[in-house]
Parts: C-alpha cells; sequence; structure tokens
C-alpha cells in the first residue's frame, strides 16, 4: 500500500489528481506526436520550400537545421525551467509556443522569416518531452511505468515512421504551408485537454515557491555554455557533410565552439549551487547507462528513419510518398508491439529486455545487408519491420532503469537528460551514417573503377553488346558515348548500393557490442510492490 499512498495522498506529485493517470498518458502524447513528427515531415517537403522561397535546396536545409539547434539548446535547460515556471505552466506555454510557430511558419513569405519561426518552433518543442515523462514518472508508480511509457513511446518511435508518407502527401497534393498548419488544431486541442484534466500537484508548487523563497538565481554562465556547446554540435552534425567537415572553416569554428564549451561547462556546473543541468546525475550507474543505451537507440532509430527512404529515393524508383508507405509497415509493427511490451516487460529484469532488444536490433541490421538492386517494395516493407520490432524492448525498460533511485524532485531534470540522449544520439546517427556513405561509396567506385580498364576482354565484350542496343544500324560513335555514360551511371549505383550496405554491418555491429555491456552494466531494478516476479 505504501506504493499506492506515495502517488495518491497529500504528498502526491502525480499529474492526473482524482482523475485515472491514464487520460494524462494519452494526453501528453497528442503533443509528442505532433512534435516528432514535425521533426521528420518538413525533410521530404524541402524542394518544394525551396521552389517556393527561390532558394538553393542547400539554403533550405537550414529549416531543418534551426529547427534542431532549438530544440538542443532549449532540451538541456528544460528540467530548470519546468521547476521555476512550473511544470503544468511550462508545459502549456512550450505547447502554446509551438502551435503559434507552426501558423507563422505556415505564414513565412521568406527564408528568413521562416527561419525564425522555425527557431522559435523548436524552442516550444524542445521543452515538451521533459515535462511529459516527468508527469508519466510521477504520475504512475514503478510497476505501471511500462505500460505507461509504452503508450508513450507509440508518439515518439511511430510518428517519426509517418512523417515522410504524410509530408510527401500533403506536398504533393496541397502545398508545403499545410505541414506547418495542420499542427495548430492539435495544438489547441492539446491546450484545451492539458487545461481542463492535468493537476499542477501542490507539493510542487511548495517546492517552487521554496525554490524562488530566496530569490531567483539563473545559472545564466551555464546556460549560455550549454547552448554554444549543443548549437554548435548540432550546427558541426547537420551541416559537417555539406560543407566537406574539417576542411570548411565554418565547421571547424563551431567544432571548437562548441569543445570549449563544454570543456569550462562541466566544471562550471559541478560547483554550481543551482545548476541549469544537473549533471551529477550522469554520475549514477543506471542513470549514466540509461543516458548511453537512450543514445544508441537514437542513433539507430532516427538513423534508420533517414537513410532508409534516402535508399529508395535515390537507387530506386520511389518517390518521398512511396517510400513512406513502404515505411509504414515497420511503424503499425511497433504500434502492436509497444502495448505487447508493456505487459510483458514486468516479468523480467530490464536489462535482459534491453539485450533482447539490442540483439533483435543487431539480427535485423543484419538481414538488411541482403539487400539487391532489384529489391521490391515488400522487401523493404519486411526490412523496416525487423528493423523496428526490437525498438518497443530498448525503448521501455531504458525509462524503467532511468528512473530506478531517482530522488522524486530530480524527475524533470533526469527527463531532460534521457531526451538530450536520444536527440543527440539521433543527431549522431543520421550524420555518421551520411558520412560513412559518402566515403564508402567513394571506395567502392573506386574499387569497381579498376576493372573497367579499355584492354580488358570483358569490358570490350560488354561495350559492343550494349552498343547494339543503344544503335542499332546507327553511328557506333554517338552509340560508344552513350554507352559509356551508362557504365558510369551503373557503376556510381552499385558502389552507393554496397556503401548502404556497409552502413547496416555497421548499425548490427554496434548493437552487438552493446549486448554483453548491457548484461554486465545494468544492475538488477528492486522488485516492487504488486509486481511480478523479476519485473520493475
Amino acid at each position: 500500500m505504501t506504493d499506492q499512498r506515495q502517488y495518491s495522498g497529500p504528498q502526491s506529485r502525480s499529474a492526473a489528481g482524482d482523475r485515472s493517470p491514464w487520460l494524462i498518458a494519452i494526453v501528453v502524447s497528442i503533443a509528442t506526436f505532433m512534435v516528432v513528427l514535425d521533426t521528420a515531415i518538413a525533410n521530404v517537403s524541402l524542394r518544394y520550400i525551396a521552389g517556393s522561397l527561390a532558394i538553393s535546396v542547400d539554403e533550405s536545409t537550414w529549416v531543418v537545421t534551426t529547427y534542431l539547434i532549438a530544440n538542443a539548446v532549449v532540451l538541456p535547460a528544460s528540467g530548470w525551467l519546468s521547476n521555476v515556471i512550473g511544470r503544468k505552466r511550462f508545459y502549456m506555454l512550450c505547447v502554446a509556443t509551438f502551435t503559434v510557430a507552426s501558423l507563422l511558419c505556415g505564414l513565412a513569405s521568406s527564408l528568413g522569416a521562416l527561419i525564425l519561426f522555425r527557431i522559435l518552433q523548436g524552442l516550444g518543442g524542445g521543452g515538451m518531452p521533459t515535462s511529459e515523462q516527468a508527469m508519466l514518472a510521477d504520475t504512475f508508480p514503478p510497476r505501471q511505468r511500462p505500460q505507461a511509457f509504452a503508450l508513450y513511446g507509440i508518439a515518439v518511435i511511430v510518428a517519426p515512421t509517418i512523417g515522410p508518407t504524410l509530408g510527401g502527401w500533403i506536398t504533393d497534393n496541397y502545398s508545403w504551408h499545410w505541414i506547418f498548419f495542420i499542427n495548430v488544431p492539435v495544438g489547441i486541442v492539446s491546450l484545451i485537454l492539458v487545461q481542463w484534466l492535468v493537476v499542477e500537484p501542490d507539493v510542487l508548487e511548495r517546492e517552487r515557491e521554496e525554490r524562488l523563497a530566496g530569490g531567483l538565481k539563473v545559472d545564466w554562465i551555464g546556460f549560455a555554455l550549454i547552448a554554444l556547446s549543443f548549437g554548435a554540435l548540432e550546427i558541426v552534425l547537420d551541416r559537417g557533410q555539406i560543407d566537406d567537415w574539417f576542411h570548411s572553416t565554418f565547421i571547424v569554428t563551431c567544432a571548437t565552439i562548441s569543445a570549449c564549451s563544454f570543456v569550462f561547462f562541466i566544471p562550471w556546473e559541478l560547483t554550481h549551487d543551482q545548476p541549469i543541468v544537473d549533471i551529477r546525475l550522469l554520475c549514477r550507474r543506471q542513470f549514466a547507462m540509461s543516458f548511453l543505451v537512450m543514445m544508441a537507440v537514437g542513433a539507430v532509430l532516427f538513423g534508420s528513419n533517414q537513410i532508409t527512404p534516402q535508399l529508395m529515393q535515390t537507387n530506386f524508383p520511389y518517390t518521398a510518398m512511396l517510400s513512406g508507405l513502404a515505411m509504414m509497415p515497420g511503424g503499425l509493427a511497433m504500434l502492436v508491439m509497444m502495448p505487447i511490451a508493456g505487459q510483458i516487460i514486468g516479468f523480467m529484469q530490464p536489462k535482459y529486455w534491453l539485450a533482447i532488444g539490442l540483439s533483435a536490433v543487431a539480427l535485423a541490421m543484419w538481414y538488411s545487408t541482403s539487400l539487391t538492386p532489384d529489391a521490391s517494395f515488400g522487401y523493404f516493407a519486411t526490412v523496416r519491420i525487423l528493423q523496428t520490432i526490437g525498438m518497443p524492448y530498448l525503448f521501455i525498460p531504458i525509462n524503467s532503469v532511468a528512473y530506478d533511485g531517482l530522488p522524486q524532485q530530480k524527475t524533470s531534470e533526469g527527463s531532460a537528460l534521457i531526451n538530450v540522449a536520444r536527440n543527440l544520439g539521433g543527431s549522431l546517427g543520421v550524420s555518421l551514417a551520411n558520412t560513412e556513405l559518402l566515403q564508402r561509396s567513394q571506395f567502392h567506385q573506386a574499387r569497381l573503377v579498376e576493372n573497367i580498364i579499355p584492354s580488358s576482354p570483358a569490358y570490350q565484350s560488354t561495350l559492343q553488346h550494349m552498343m547494339q542496343y543503344f544503335a542499332p544500324g546507327g553511328s557506333p560513335a554517338g552509340a560508344q558515348g552513350r554507352v559509356i555514360s551508362y557504365i558510369g551511371q551503373l557503376v556510381s549505383q552499385q558502389a552507393a548500393l554496397m556503401a548502404y550496405i556497409d552502413i547496416f554491418y555497421s548499425w548490427a555491429i554496434f548493437a552487438a557490442v552493446l549486448v554483453p555491456v548491457v548484461l554486465l552494466m545494468v544492475r538488477r531494478v528492486p522488485r516492487q510492490a504488486g509486481q511480478a516476479p523479476g519485473g520493475h
């Protein structure tokens, strides 16, 4: 009964009050779905945005980059902001900011205006996940958290899967403005439901008043350092490939700013009385392991969400919408598996589920290396299902382990760091995958070209046969040029395909290496009252 009193008595930190906690889980998942969807939906519309605003495609990528930078800047400090402003107030402020910014983005008539409003949108979206996960952790007792995070996880994991499909359909049938306008009614509904159903517990209000009693002491230096560190790092990761990495003075400058800011940030926060980011939480073994595994999940999830549609649209004749449809079965698989995972995870220690989830990801990525030039729609759909089916067994146990033993008053700070891990891992995963794609494409192309020499009998035979196809009874001189161009195109496509296979190999090895690490480093989670043996 102690467990129940803790979540329903006068000292309760629950956001549900006298209502069902499942209502709160549903309400906070609405805005989550909207924010995560918006992260993925804009990528497929960049060509349309560039054409509409009369800018280059390269310039249009700043629409995505600035959103991610704003997200990265506000997210580490969102736990502190939630405690100072009030959890419910801060959450509603973030939803309102995101909704208004979405409307302004849709109305923007220039790149400058769109970038400004995307920054505002990123600031609003970046603050939401911290309050949402803190609400879930405080509203549900440990034995029910897996089911709660399973419901929340449906929004977090499924939204990036349907984002490309929805974005492609909207831009093909309407205009890019509507990828932002669709957020407005969802945001309004979310605000109404939060105001109506979500409760701000008295204990949180008392803690806030005590915190402000001696005057508001803002860690401006800490905030500036973490904003510079993460903001500059996001620029490096998102623009590095485009600007040729460290051959670019701009990228070198951003990398230096990020590194120096982070070096100064750590000792400053460790010695500050009221740090903007409580990095001492990372000294806790359980929480630190959750942070690292969440980074790995973010890298694989967001990396595969971008790389797989990119593969279908560059090496295969798929439109943005069709590639999104091929990704859809993976989202449906997670939709089915999340509730199942939430129910059965309590029957075994979280670290074993983490090992199972990582093993499933490793095997799926290994199977993905069977990619061939004539791969069908069914093949891509099957691969995507296999790639995502193990994700629920990572996402839910990570949260169970992260909040194990965490002081209740540190829930918001812990949520902020876990979301930092997911976003940082996602940015790293996408950046490293694109870098590996370019380098391995160049490597394979160089190896393939070594065999294409005029003195090779096989090359001469192929050239003669193809010339008969390209110019039956026509000019051999003109046909030879077209044949050589066609062979060059084939070599380039084959090299790219082999590079994608290398990426899948890398992810498979990465996930497999993490399995023993998780088993050795993650401690057993104590059994809670009323819970199945061995569960959390």
